[in-house]
C-alpha cells in the first residue's frame, strides 16, 4: 500500500481539519519560521554585512547581499517544510494541533508535491513584491502589503475551505486521532 496514508490504508475516513485549527497551527508555524529566519540571518551575517570604510552601526546591507540572504532563508525554509511534509512526517505545530498533510486522495505526500505546495505558498508574497515594484514610483508601495496574505485568506472563498497552496498542490490538511498514552 505504498503512497497511501495510514488512515486511508486502515479504511478510516479522513476529516478535513477545521479552518480555525489550521489558522492556529499556522500562527505556531510562523513562530518556528521566525526562529529559522533568525538562525539563517545570523549564519549569513558575515556574507551580507557592509564591508570596508566607516559605516554606521545599523547600516543596511547592499541589495545583492539582501537578495542572497533572502535566497538562503527561502532555501532553508523550503528544506524544513519539504522534509516535514513528506513521508508522513509532520511539523511540530501539526503534531501539536493533531493535523496531517495528505494528498487529495488521502495518500502520503511525496517530495514533488511538497515542493509544489511550498512554492505555491509564496504566491501572495511574490505578487506583493511585484505590486510593490509597480506602486513604489507613485509612493504607494505600502499598499502592496495587502496582497501578502492572499493564499491564507483563500479558504474564505474556496468551496472546500482549502488554502490556495493546497488547492494548487492537490493536498489537504486533515485531523489525526489523539495518541493514547502508554500506561
Amino acid at each position: 500500500m505504498t503512497g497511501v496514508g495510514p488512515a486511508a490504508a486502515a479504511g478510516i475516513a479522513q476529516r478535513d481539519a477545521s479552518l480555525w485549527r489550521r489558522y492556529a497551527a499556522l500562527g505556531y508555524e510562523g513562530l518556528l519560521l521566525a526562529a529559522v529566519v533568525l538562525l539563517v540571518g545570523f549564519l549569513t551575517l558575515p556574507a551580507v554585512r557592509p564591508t570596508g570604510g566607516e559605516h554606521p552601526a545599523l547600516a543596511v546591507p547592499p541589495l545583492p547581499a539582501r537578495v542572497l540572504s533572502a535566497c538562503f532563508v527561502f532555501a532553508a525554509a523550503g528544506l524544513y517544510f519539504g522534509w516535514s511534509w513528506t513521508g508522513g512526517r509532520r511539523t511540530l505545530p501539526m503534531k501539536t494541533w493533531r493535523l496531517a498533510l495528505v494528498r487529495s486522495d488521502g495518500g502520503i505526500v511525496n517530495a514533488k508535491t511538497a515542493v509544489a505546495r511550498y512554492v505555491a505558498a509564496w504566491i501572495g508574497p511574490a505578487i506583493s513584491l511585484a505590486a510593490y515594484a509597480a506602486l513604489q514610483p507613485a509612493n504607494l508601495g505600502w499598499h502592496a502589503a495587502w496582497l501578502i496574505p492572499l493564499g491564507y485568506l483563500w479558504p474564505l472563498v474556496d468551496p472546500d475551505r482549502r488554502f490556495l497552496h493546497d488547492r494548487i498542490a492537490g493536498t489537504r490538511i486533515v485531523t489525526t486521532p489523539a495518541q493514547r498514552s502508554a500506561t
